[in-house]
């Protein structure tokens, strides 16, 4: 395993939280900074984004750094001095420190002929708060390229710069270690660069719209707006959280929100991290959902996919966000420059039309009773639910990436694909809803298995990508989401503040796969036949804000504004609260909850929850007069 170097006998795993009673040597509303008298490091790092205050919460760990030969001192109230010459040497300071309202300089100078100067480091207990960098990380190093922001879900941004062109920061994180950890070290200067200044600036970085600094409902939708974006150092790319999985099949989630972002810092946006992103995977990178991803434990804490197939919406998802990127940045020429690739990606989805009906298939049956075990998995995102065969939510993502795929190849003036993607999208569309749509609810089923059988448990995020994506008229649409919100009520579910279940009626057994996990009766494994015993937990039922944005962009879209708001601002409060991230007293995280609030999840921050934080640009958009 291989560390951030800052001192050789700093080890990797087993690091402590410093906790709340660490002093603060400085604090504004905007942050709250604690420094070790041992060693030139943060002992409290706290931000909030909006200047209220609220910075008593200290994520930050002790790694029991000591280095006895370092002088600290403070000069004043705001600025802070390490050195390894005596304070009356009259030799400048290996680091000094001065802090403003909302920043922070931070200055190495190389005192030759001294011992070395370390880095300044800076980690944080992910437990705690699943803290990431945001930059342009290149691939096979653990070094965060300046400028960058270091975002802390839930309290606010950071944004870094160096006077130093080409300038870097060490990153690294880990999650199957005893404390997991997210860890930022700020080199110090060398005798090549004899002095190195950074800029540490909190911000609040989400679109920019008029009257909501004002409004308390939209305080999480400022400080959180960039929760979905997280990057893994051991991969260099957008994964689940800073230490887990890249998922293809999740990078058209960052690219819906990316293109609306405003910019990260001079010269980087969140469309440069999807581009970025998508360069990894046309170069060969694989990712969770892909055959032959995996990793060794040494490299990166991460899951392989073992099954024989790639999941059956990886390519769309990749493929749309592609077309955001393209769309949102406007990088024709990277679009010319890859097009190869993201056509081949197009025929790879295309293939999976077996018999020729317009919907692509995944090779796994989704018969009921037939489930996934061992090396197979499920055909989506929800890989505890027996998806397979012709699988509504991964054709509802094949035919936006169809139609984006269309425009990119007219505006390459390929029109031979363009007419071929043009003609796929066509043709998925008309089978779509005659196939999915059950007669007897009245709403999209989740798949139809090689059986010919419908599997429908009145899935709400089904319904609700597929009108969003256009795949349903509007007139059917709106009965659809009547069938569904009255089904709400009629199941008895209004914690919003939660989220959105997933499916409204319990998953019988013969449909949802085992995880022969030690604790899966509380992840949500059924063991009646009906399911009923475990509703409510984990994808059984459970409630999550991942997919809840589809349904709210649905009812937007159809002008249905108070259904809408009746979901949104009790799942804004819960933002603004953190309440999408973390764990409860049980171990387990808040991800994914039963109807009461229990915590059933386990990666402690899902990117996916962030999404439904979109859906601000359609309320306050529906709000204007």
């Amino acid at each position: 395993m291989k560390c951030i170097t800052i001192l050789t006998a700093v080890a990797c795993a087993a690091l402590p939280v410093v906790g709340a009673d660490v002093p603060t040597d400085f604090r504004t509303p905007f942050l709250a900074i604690g420094l070790s008298r041992s060693a030139p490091v943060f002992a409290r790092f706290s931000v909030d984004s909006l200047g209220q205050g609220k910075t008593s919460f200290n994520p930050v760990l002790d790694e029991g750094i000591n280095m006895p030969t370092l002088h600290f001192a403070a000069g004043g109230t705001n600025r802070f001095l390490y050195s390894t010459r005596s304070p009356d040497s009259g030799v400048a300071p290996g680091w000094s420190l001065e802090c403003g309202e909302r920043n922070v300089r931070l200055r190495s100078q190389f005192q030759p002929g001294g011992d070395p100067v370390p880095p300044f480091a800076l980690a944080f207990n992910q437990k705690s708060n699943h803290v990431t960098l945001l930059g342009s990380m290149r691939p096979g190093q653990r070094e965060m390229p300046l400028p960058c922001v270091l975002h802390l879900p839930d309290m606010g941004s950071v944004r870094i710069t160096a006077t130093v062109p080409t300038w870097h920061l060490d990153y690294d994180a880990r999650r199957y270690v005893k404390t997991p950890f997210v860890r930022v070290a700020f080199p110090s200067a060398t005798s090549a660069q004899p002095e190195v200044e950074y800029h540490i600036e909190v911000v609040a970085i989400h679109p920019p719209l008029a009257g909501i600094e004002t409004n308390a409902l939209f305080d999480g939708f400022r400080r959180d707006y960039l929760n979905l974006f997280q990057i893994n150092p051991r991969v260099q790319m957008l994964a689940n959280n800073a230490s887990s999985d890249p998922v293809p099949f999740t990078l058209f989630k960052y690219a819906e929100m990316a293109r609306h972002a405003p910019p990260l810092a001079e010269g980087l946006t969140c469309l440069d991290l999807v581009r970025l992103t998508l360069d990894r995977y046309l170069a060969g990178a694989k990712g969770y959902g892909q055959v032959g991803y995996g990793a060794p434990s040494e490299e990166a804490d991460l899951v392989a996919w073992k099954a024989p197939w790639t999941s059956l919406d990886t390519y769309p998802s990749l493929l749309i966000a592609a077309g955001l990127y393209i769309e949102g940045a406007e990088d024709w020429t990277w679009a010319r420059a890859n097009y190869v690739g993201l056509s081949a990606w197009g025929r790879e989805m295309l293939r999976g039309d077996k018999d020729g009906n317009g919907l692509i298939e995944y090779p796994g049956t989704g018969n009921f009773g037939d489930r996934p075990t061992g090396d197979r998995r499920p055909a989506n995102w929800w890989d505890c639910i027996n998806f397979g065969h012709e699988d509504a939510y991964s054709n509802a993502l094949a035919y936006r990436a169809c139609v984006l795929m269309a425009e990119v190849a007219g505006r390459l003036e390929r029109e031979g694909d363009a007419a071929w993607f043009k003609t796929a999208a066509t043709k998925l569309r008309a089978a779509y809803v005659p196939t999915f749509l059950n007669p007897a609810t009245g709403v999209l089923a989740g798949w139809r298995s090689a059986d010919g059988q419908l599997h429908d448990y009145w899935f709400t995020f089904v319904s609700g990508v597929a009108i969003t994506y256009g795949l349903v008229e509007p007139t059917a649409a709106n009965a659809i989401l009547d069938r569904l919100l009255r089904q709400l009520r009629e199941v008895g579910y209004t914690q919003f503040r939660f989220g959105l279940p997933g499916n409204l009626a319990p998953i019988r057994k013969g449909d949802y796969v085992f995880h022969n996990w030690p604790n899966a009766r509380e992840v949500g494994e059924p063991s009646l036949d009906d399911g009923s015993d475990a509703f409510q937990l984990y994808e059984n039922g459970g409630a999550t804000g991942c997919y809840a944005y589809f349904t709210l962009k649905a009812l937007y879209n159809l002008g249905r504004r108070e259904d809408a708001r009746r979901i949104l601002h009790p799942m804004l409060a819960s933002y603004a609260a953190g309440e999408f991230q973390g764990f409860c007293d049980t171990g387990k995280s808040k991800d994914w909850r039963d109807w009461q609030g229990g915590c059933h999840g386990y990666e402690g921050l899902l990117v996916d929850n962030y999404l439904p934080l979109l859906a601000v640009l359609d309320e306050w958009r529906t709000a204007r007069p």
